[in-house]
């Protein structure tokens, strides 16, 4: 491009032009931020250059035009930067007449208008753009603030929206605790007007059995310890009443940070509330009685335990309740129940002792504080009394009793299933002794019953794993002091106890039925040890006595045992003795008497045990088909030998009766239990045959037997 000047002859240089233009754009890289690439700010600056150089060539006002216009381009096109423009300014004298003009002279006071021009463009249009910048800043302010204005505006409609038609209460309050406002349901639920909650203070409201630490909660609330809270707590009404309610409340701070207000949300749950206590109640407490139940009890005896340790429970049964539902129907056994629950929770009423139906006709009495024996004692009485009392329901008089175990936490521990247990074990012992009556906890009878439970468990046990053992005890005569029979007794080899001896568990082989296999077990264990005495000493022709328990006597396979006993071991019928208890022996009859006769037919000799302490039918001795007497150890005992008193007399009478007695039926007499030799000779004096105890030999293994045959 090219131009000439009103001179004539001078022309813009396009290669100096873009020469120049590209040295600006370098510049303006280096001054500042550019907007654009790189390229389009040098093709954007070579039109400035142009339009400058043509100005330059044309007159001063026209230069001064056109550079204001540049000025104004380049804030327009956001090259702002200060650098920008002072070097534009600078290079106009220094740069551009002899770079793109190649050297005009005359041209000064063009150069220096231009210089103004540009500077005074680049300033008004660089002023203008602040202006239009604050005029749109303060604009985006002013809307700004509209539009805060107006949210709290919205903010504030739609609160009050919430508070007036919210369902359920809103109240605002001061630091202080003065209610602000409060919305149509706070005031309904409360049983105010809004304009009188206005004039309370929230403490007005609380309820007077608030739990302890209530008031000190909202305290730190509206000190700001917490910015919240959610509680359910109970109000006064205006009435009187109490309303439980659903409570959360809220802190509301300044902006630097400090308590404003408190905004409280409160729901009635009162209906929510009584039903929660009614299922409660429910699930705490017997559904026929209303007592509480065993869940409660044991809550309640758990706590006791726990705080005081120490607590006493009296625990009732009632007696015979099962023939009441049975006989006249478990609508009146209920309606019995009923009665007996009202007037065992009355009869402690004043002491406040819990009265909880266990279940059943089961009732226990809850005895807390410093009570002793004698004062739970006093409780078991009140409760016999209260049940003993004659019951009438419609026409019907009911009489019933009870038995009570009564048991301290002081004998058993502190543990509730172990307090129980005690409790349910004593309550068993006072059943034992009868009808209405009361026993109180005896850790050594406890602990006697809890050893039997365990032999009980073990006995079947034992006999699988052969625990049993059997000894002898010598029966000699007392004529020559030789060894005429032995006594089969039996021993537990228990693994923890050891040796245990027969009055220790044959009395619960027979209350349990195992005595039968323990007695079998026995008779032929016994016959075949005896065979081996009849092998290895056949002059000695030792009897073997073994004892037959009623149980076994009564057994129809009584006879077959005996058979396959001796048959199996090889020992001779003559060689077995069995001894019966002389009330087994005298009250047989019929069948039993039978058994007896076909047992003598076997050719075992019969012997009746403890005779003199039973039935002493001596009749009926005749029809008995028994070979000896064993004389019951008692009156054995009584005889003394040297100086006699009157008792000692009268024992050596009956035991000179009995022997006299045996002798006329032909039948053969042992005394027991016979201990010094004193009374070895008063037996002989009374011709007594034979005798065993202590001063003839104990109870030994059968080894010791065949010594003492060898003569050992």
């Amino acid at each position: 491009m090219s131009a000439v000047d009103a001179g004539g002859g001078r022309a813009v240089d396009p290669v100096g032009a873009q020469s120049y233009a590209s040295e600006w754009a370098q510049a303006v890289r280096r001054l500042g931020f550019m907007p654009m690439s790189a390229a389009d700010t040098q093709r954007l600056l070579l039109s400035y250059t142009l339009r400058l150089a043509e100005a330059l060539l044309d007159a001063e006002e026209v230069a001064s035009a056109v550079a204001a216009e540049v000025g104004q381009a380049l804030v327009e096109a956001h090259l702002t930067e200060p650098g920008v423009i002072e070097w534009a300014v600078r290079s106009v004298a220094d740069r551009l007449p002899d770079q793109v003009l190649g050297g005009a002279a005359g041209l000064d006071d063009r150069i220096a208008a231009m210089q103004g021009g540009l500077a005074a463009g680049f300033a008004r249009a660089l002023r203008n753009r602040t202006f239009v910048q604050q005029e749109r800043i303060a604009r985006s302010a002013w809307q700004a603030r509209d539009n805060v204005e107006q949210a709290l505006r919205d903010s504030e409609a739609r609160f009050r929206a919430v508070f007036r038609g919210a369902a359920i209460g809103i109240g605002i309050a001061d630091v202080d605790g003065q209610i602000i406002d409060v919305n149509q349901p706070f005031a309904d639920m409360l049983g105010y007007s809004i304009e009188e909650l206005r004039h309370l203070n929230v403490a007005e409201l609380f309820h007077r059995d608030d739990v302890p630490g209530m008031w000190e909660l909202y305290r730190e609330l509206v000190e700001g310890k917490h910015d919240a809270v959610r509680v359910e707590k109970r109000y006064h009404r205006k009435d009187g009443s109490s309303v439980w309610t659903d409570l959360a409340v809220s802190l509301i701070r300044h902006e630097d940070g400090r308590p404003r207000f408190t905004v409280a949300v409160a729901e009635d749950i009162t209906q929510r509330y009584e039903l929660q206590n009614r299922l409660r109640f429910q699930a705490l407490h017997d559904p026929l009685t209303e007592l509480p139940n065993r869940t409660l009890f044991f809550e309640t005896l758990s706590r006791l335990l726990a705080t005081s340790g120490r607590v006493g429970v009296c625990f009732l049964d009632l007696d015979g309740f099962k023939a009441i539902n049975d006989s006249l129907g478990h609508d009146l056994g209920d309606r019995l129940l009923m009665t007996i629950a009202r007037r065992l929770a009355g009869c402690v009423a004043e002491h406040g002792y819990l009265v909880a139906r266990m279940g059943g006709d089961e009732f226990v009495i809850l005895v807390d504080g410093d009570a002793g024996v004698e004062d739970m004692i006093a409780v078991a009485e009140l409760a016999l009394a209260a049940v003993a009392a004659p019951v009438f329901i419609d026409d019907q008089q009911l009489m019933v009793s009870a038995s009570v175990g009564i048991v301290g936490s002081d004998l058993v521990g502190t543990s509730p299933s172990e307090l129980m247990k005690a409790a349910d074990t004593t309550l068993y012992w006072a059943k034992e002794q009868g009808r209405g009556r009361w026993a109180v906890y005896d850790p050594e009878r406890s602990a006697r019953d809890i050893a039997r439970s365990a032999l009980v468990a073990g006995l079947p046990v034992a006999l699988d794993r052969d625990e049993f053992v059997v000894h002898y005890q010598p029966i000699v005569s007392l004529l020559d002091g030789r060894m005429l029979a032995v006594e089969a007794l039996v021993r537990w080899q228990h693994p923890e106890l050891g040796l245990i001896g027969p009055d220790m568990f044959i009395g619960l082989a027979e209350e349990t039925g195992l005595i039968v296999r323990l007695g079998e077990w026995v008779l032929r264990q016994a016959c075949r040890d005896a065979y081996r005495w009849y092998v290895d000493f056949p002059e000695a022709r030792l009897v073997v006595s073994v004892n037959l328990a009623a149980r076994q006597a009564d057994a129809p396979v009584i006879v077959d045992t005996v058979a396959d006993a001796l048959a199996s071991s090889g020992l001779p019928a003559d060689l077995l003795q069995l001894e019966l208890t002389e009330s087994a022996v005298m009250g047989s009859g019929g069948e039993p008497l039978r058994t007896l006769h076909r047992l003598a037919a076997l050719g075992v000799r019969l012997a009746v045990d403890d005779f003199g302490t039973g039935y002493s039918n001596l009749a009926y001795l005749r029809r008995l088909p028994i070979t000896c007497l064993k004389l019951a150890a008692p009156f054995v005992e009584g005889i003394r030998g040297d100086e006699p008193d009157l008792a000692d007399h009268r024992d050596e009478r009956i035991v000179d009766a009995l022997v006299r007695l045996a002798h006329a039926l032909e039948l053969w007499v042992t005394a027991e239990a016979v201990e010094t030799e004193a009374q070895a000779e008063r037996l002989r004096a009374l011709r007594c045959d034979s005798a065993q105890g202590r001063l003839f030999g104990c109870a030994a293994p059968a080894e010791t037997i065949s010594t003492r045959l060898a003569g050992g």
